[in-house]
Formats: C-alpha cells, structure tokens, sequence
C-alpha cells in the first residue's frame, strides 16, 4: 500500500462535509443517475422491435431453412412487456456509463490521488470486459447452444406427435438477457482480482498456488450457468481460465511495480 503524502492528506481533509452534505450529494447522484436511466428507457423503448430482432438474429440463423418455425405468445400482453423489458435492458446498457460516471464523481473526492490514479482504469475496463462477455454469448454460445437444443426436435408420424421447437416471445430474451448479464459479470474476474491485488488481499503468489482449485470452481460455475451441452460448458471454461491467468500476471505486474516504488522513496529517505 502507498503511503498518503501531505498534500493528499490536506486534500481530503478539503473534502470533508458534514453527513447531511454527504446525503445531499449522495441525492442528486442518485436522482441524475434515476433520470439518465428514464431517458435511456424510454429512448429504447421506441427502438425495442429493432433491438429485439437483434437479439433474435442468432435464432433467426440458427433455424434458417428449417419450415414452420416462429415465435410465439400466450398472453395478449406478453409481447407489449417484452419489449418493455427490452427497454429496460438497452436502458440500463446506455445509461451504464452515466452511472457509472455519477458514482465516481461522489466516491472520488474521499479517495486520495494514488488510489483515484489506481481505480479509474479498472472502472474504464468494467464496460468493456463486459461488452466482451456480451459478445461472446451473442457471436459463439448462442448459436451452438440454439442449435444443441433444435436437435431434439422429433418428427411426426403417422400416429404419433412430433416434437417441434416453438419459442415464446418473453422466454427467449430472459434466455438471451440472463446469458449476456451471467457472462459479461464473470469476465470481470481480472478487475476484481486485479483489484485485491493492489490493496494487498491476495497476492501472485497465492493465485498461482489456488490454480487448481480455481480452475475447478470454474468448471464448475459453467456446468451451473451454460446450456447442458460439453460445448457450451467449453466455451465458458476457456476464456474464464485465460481471465485468471491474466489475472495473475496483472497482480504479478502490480506487485512489481509497487516494489519498484516502495524502492525508490527507501532510497530517496536514506539520501
């Protein structure tokens, strides 16, 4: 851990405020954040058939050339929320950064220069690691997991009833939401690591001795969250075990420089 200097101390003793102010602030954070996600809402709401005919396009593919397939709905209202909830997603997507940036701006001022220079990157890497996740369900999961399920459809015959695939509306983007947001939380794992690293909580030293056990807990964690298939499972244990590697290296390289660091002021105190 880096030592507060004088000048950061003095620094965030300018910053302290009454806990009335602190709520205040914490208030309006909260209220621009509310209304910046109503914005977005509503602007992805007039967009939900577009949106959802992009989320639809991997099924779209998957069973193209196949007769008689459409999705459907049950209930009169079960498209309408549907698209709903489509705004809802796309939303919280846009209004992603906005949060994000209204939730820097009331914890910055009570962090000291070194530690803001130490967050603000992993808070950058948070939006695309997950658009990273996202991707990886939307280009590779999602078409073979569609296609895995599609191959237990059975024909009918003469005196027996086919099996046949017939997507409900509302059911299928709570399959596609749940994936994107279940994926694009995991390839966070270097932020979070990599963060524990730099306060001192874990070390290289120790991810590399709890590889095995990582790995398994991975495994296991795919076997929960992918479609029942070895391919999908697959696609979600590969890249997590890469993610942890690079994690370590990313704790490895922090732990490197802050020795480098904790050097040079050694030196400098003795000269």
């Amino acid at each position: 851990m880096i030592a507060p200097t004088p000048d950061d101390e003095a620094a965030i003793d300018a910053t302290k405020a009454p806990l009335l102010d602190h709520l205040v602030e914490l208030r309006k954070r909260l209220v621009i954040s509310l209304l910046a996600f109503v914005v977005c809402f509503i602007v992805s709401f007039v967009f939900a058939k577009p949106i959802y005919a992009f989320l639809k396009a991997p099924l779209d593919h998957a069973l193209a050339g196949l007769p008689a397939h459409h999705l459907i709905y049950t209930q009169l209202y079960e498209t309408f929320f549907t698209y709903v909830k489509v705004g809802m997603f796309a939303g919280i997507c846009l209004a992603f950064p906005i949060i994000a940036a209204q939730l820097w701006m009331f914890i910055a001022p009570g962090l000291y220069k070194h530690e803001r220079n130490a967050f603000l990157p992993f808070l950058a890497a948070t939006p695309v690691l997950f658009l990273a996740g996202a991707a990886f369900v939307y280009y590779l999961l999602l078409p073979n997991a569609i296609r895995f399920f599609e191959s237990y459809e059975v024909a009918g015959t003469r005196g027996t009833l086919g099996i046949e695939l017939q997507p409900k509306v509302s059911e299928y983007l709570d399959f596609v939401t749940t994936l994107i947001f279940a994926f694009g939380l995991c390839f966070q794992m270097p932020v979070l690591l990599t963060l524990l690293g730099r306060v001192g909580i874990v070390s290289s030293a120790q991810l590399r001795s709890m590889r095995r056990y990582a790995i398994l807990g991975i495994v296991a964690l795919a076997a929960v969250m992918t479609p029942p298939d070895a391919l999908s499972m697959l696609s979600l244990v590969f890249p997590l075990v890469f993610l942890y590697e690079v994690s370590i290296v990313l704790v490895w390289f922090f732990e490197r420089k802050r020795a480098r660091d904790d050097a040079a002021r050694g030196a400098g105190a003795a000269a």
